[in-house]
């Protein structure tokens, strides 16, 4: 009965590293798409202020 408590134990740890580390993989997948977003935004908010500066001098 000792031996079965052992592989399931082996078991359990190995779905517990696979959980940690799929969770730790999407937390970073988050992290980098915030990121990317964030620099979009900033962009877009730079482009904005540079246009106003400039006014709305199109030739037409």
């Amino acid at each position: 009965m000792g031996g079965r408590g052992v592989i399931g134990d082996r078991w359990s740890m190995r779905i517990l590293w696979a959980c940690a580390i799929g969770s730790a993989v999407s937390l970073y997948m988050v992290a980098v798409d915030r990121q990317l977003k964030n620099r979009e935004r900033a962009l877009a908010e730079e482009l904005k202020a540079m246009e106003a500066e400039s006014g709305s001098g199109e030739i037409v």
